[in-house]
């Protein structure tokens, strides 16, 4: 049986992949550490809660004693790292808390599994001959497209919030244990996340409840934003074939091949929404402009050509699909909104 730690399992895409994974693979005893901060509950893992092959622990991964007993006590062999603050609005107004989750945090686990799994540089110890940290990022460090161009693993970073600067060292530091200490690393970077268990404060779900709360619908400056839209349990699939079959200390994109303007997702969403709970007019009549993002990044695309052509992923959702199972889910679960 292997022991595998999810940290930020009790957030939005941990909680998904928790769940994928105790489907998906049955020889594996899933560990997931949370410090359970605004965006993470364990209302999330309420399907899971009772499995026999699940353990939950509350603790911050920026805690290095914590660390070491649960790495002692569980021989963890394998981490998917998904901790971390993100969102953005909050990254400009407190900056501080992204730096001490994203870049500490990283940093104690890296080194947690250096001293671990390793005897001595390059050289790992047999019980963990096999291990593997994956790292779980984001498309926003490499920066803002223009109206063309894609995100190749080979673009240059030029992360433009204290977010995306907080997400870009962390993965420049899970390279540099690879290249350094020859721990056995995976990064992958992902675009804009949707589906079931997302915090009320990200845009689809912030849209949903304002359209059902009668509540004017905001949309920062003129809504002409792009971002490219992945269906969380499509990214859950990518992971795990990252895992499996992905060559260390490399780096896989994983897109949705579904980009749209922020004002076309509002659009999109109301229609759904005027399907399954009519009213006499149209949710679109709520959509409001406000005063854009401070920094806000034009563009965001992901070329995923490397995880399809050389791991055999590929999406399984469009965005129409994807996002009739989301608001399905959250009409079903109101009080998540």
């Amino acid at each position: 049986m292997k022991n595998v730690l999810i940290t930020g399992g009790a957030g939005f895409i941990g909680a998904n992949f928790v769940e994928y994974l105790l489907r998906r693979e049955d020889f594996m005893h899933v560990i997931v550490l949370d410090k359970l901060t605004y965006a993470g509950s364990t209302k999330n893992l309420k399907e899971v809660w009772h499995h026999p092959r699940y353990t939950f622990i509350q603790g911050d991964i920026s805690d290095a004693t914590l660390l070491k007993n649960i790495f002692d006590k569980y021989v963890i062999t394998d981490i998917f790292h998904f901790a971390a603050e993100s969102h953005v609005d909050n990254s400009i107004v407190g900056p501080e808390p992204f730096i001490q989750s994203n870049i500490i945090g990283t940093f104690r686990l890296l080194e947690q599994c250096r001293k671990s799994w390793l005897m001595s540089a390059n050289t790992l110890r047999e019980k963990y001959k096999n291990a593997r940290f994956l790292h779980v990022s984001t498309d926003e460090v490499y920066g803002s497209l223009g109206k063309k161009g894609l995100f190749k693993e080979s673009t240059p970073y030029a992360p433009n919030s204290p977010y995306s600067a907080s997400k870009a060292a962390s993965d420049f530091l899970v390279r540099s244990y690879f290249h350094t200490y020859g721990l056995p690393v995976l990064t992958t970077n992902c675009s804009n996340n949707y589906g079931p268990y997302q915090h009320r404060e990200k845009l689809i779900p912030t849209i949903i409840r304002k359209a059902l709360s009668g509540e004017a619908i905001p949309i920062y400056g003129t809504g002409e934003n792009v971002r490219d839209w992945l269906y969380v349990t499509d990214h859950c699939e990518g992971i795990l074939k990252v895992w499996k079959k992905g060559k260390l200390g490399e780096t896989f994109n994983i897109g949705g091949d579904n980009e749209k303007t922020n004002l076309e997702i509002a659009n999109i969403v109301c229609e759904v929404l005027d399907k399954k709970q009519p009213k006499n007019t149209s949710f679109k009549k709520q959509i409001s402009f406000v005063e854009d993002r401070l920094g806000h990044d034009y563009r965001y695309a992901i070329d995923a050509e490397k995880i399809k052509s050389t791991l055999g992923w590929e999406a399984k959702e469009s965005f129409i699909t994807g996002i009739e199972k989301t608001i399905e889910w959250y009409l079903d679960n109101k009080d998540r909104l």
